[in-house]
């Protein structure tokens, strides 16, 4: 069955949650036998030594910036259609919320994906995080916390268009980018070797999370060619997800349009899942003594403000955004490192535990 029957069956919305679903399904598998963690490798580059945590990161970021250029270059993706670039966008809300989100990150132990990740392998403080940090998601939205958020996005805000697109803003345009993304990817290859020697499974499961971002891109674009509705061409992004998801368990009735990520939060969790029962990681886990409760409650706030603010995670913002060369993708996940670098200082310097 092709795309066009698929749609004509299916219809359009049911086609963008099954893809959802395919590439969640496989992020979910990969990131969770990977161990893929944007915390872990952000701490490495703290400590002034990047090594196996950051290398296997870098390696699928890299994997998604050269899949995701591809498709540019073969002019299977039209990027500059897409929210990170059509749309408005803001300089000081991808600045200030991936300093917030950077330094969440660092208090919850994990970025808005590892959160999924860890709880679909039972643990329940990651699942405690992850709910409160949907919640605050929604709230930036809509609720309480909108005024705030608007607020601070109102203060440098940009013009959606080439504006946005740094392959545009530099002159390089798509080939330029895939010779980038090349680079990237040969460069992030040499840095997982020198520090996983043979360990051919790790770097094929650190590909294959980026991949599973750059399929994402391709599919939606697919349907949206495909579809006589108007289609929005998007991939991995865990902030928005977890708020739909939160409101369609609530109330299926204001629950947004059933689609792309109504597929995506259930097949992640479900694909962690399955990896942890292969892997022998499957293990009920609540907070112990030396767990502060408040760290995780306050951290996953401070995630889910920032990553309304930046437009998305790590993953959304950082990788899928980045992969198509968005400006404030790209500022959002700089500042998501140096927001991780001063908690995680800040952590130390207090004893606390990082």
């Amino acid at each position: 069955m092709d795309i066009a029957s698929l749609i004509e069956t299916w219809g359009d919305t049911n086609a963008l949650a099954m893809a959802g679903a395919l590439v969640g399904f496989i992020f979910g598998l990969a990131a969770q036998r990977t161990r893929f963690c944007a915390r872990a490798a952000a701490i490495e580059c703290c400590q002034g030594r990047p090594g196996e945590r950051f290398s296997v990161w870098f390696l699928g970021f890299a994997a998604c910036l050269l899949g995701v250029q591809l498709l540019v270059w073969l002019g299977a993706l039209q990027p500059s259609t897409s929210r990170y670039i059509a749309q408005p966008g803001s300089i000081s809300g991808a600045v200030l919320g991936g300093l917030c989100f950077g330094a969440g990150m660092i208090m919850t132990r994990g970025c808005a994906s590892r959160l999924l990740i860890l709880s679909a392998n039972g643990n329940l403080r990651a699942l405690l995080a992850g709910l409160v940090f949907a919640a605050t998601v929604q709230a930036s939205i809509a609720g309480w916390l909108a005024p705030a958020r608007q607020a601070l996005v109102g203060w440098w805000p940009i013009d959606g268009g080439p504006g946005r697109d740094l392959l545009q803003l530099s002159g390089l345009g798509a080939t330029g980018g895939l010779l980038l993304a090349s680079v990237a990817f040969l460069w992030a290859v040499y840095a997982f070797f020198k520090t996983h020697a043979s360990s051919w499974g790790l770097a094929l499961g650190a590909i294959c999370v980026g991949l599973a971002i750059a399929a994402g891109w391709g599919l939606t674009q697919l349907i949206a060619s495909h579809s006589f509705e108007a289609v929005q061409i998007q991939s991995l992004s865990f902030s928005s997800a977890s708020a739909e998801m939160l409101m369609r368990a609530m109330s299926t009735g204001t629950a947004p349009r059933f689609g792309f990520d109504a597929g995506l939060l259930p097949a992640t969790f479900f694909g962690s899942w399955v990896g942890a029962v292969i892997g022998g990681d499957f293990r009920w886990e609540g907070f112990k003594s030396e767990n502060k409760l408040g760290h995780y409650l306050i951290g996953a706030l401070l995630m889910g403000f920032g990553a309304v603010m930046a437009g998305g995670c790590t993953v959304g913002a950082g990788m899928t955004g980045g992969s198509v060369f968005a400006l404030t993708a790209w500022l959002t996940l700089i500042a998501i490192g140096l927001g991780a670098c001063m908690a995680w200082r800040l952590h130390r310097k207090m004893g606390w535990p990082v």
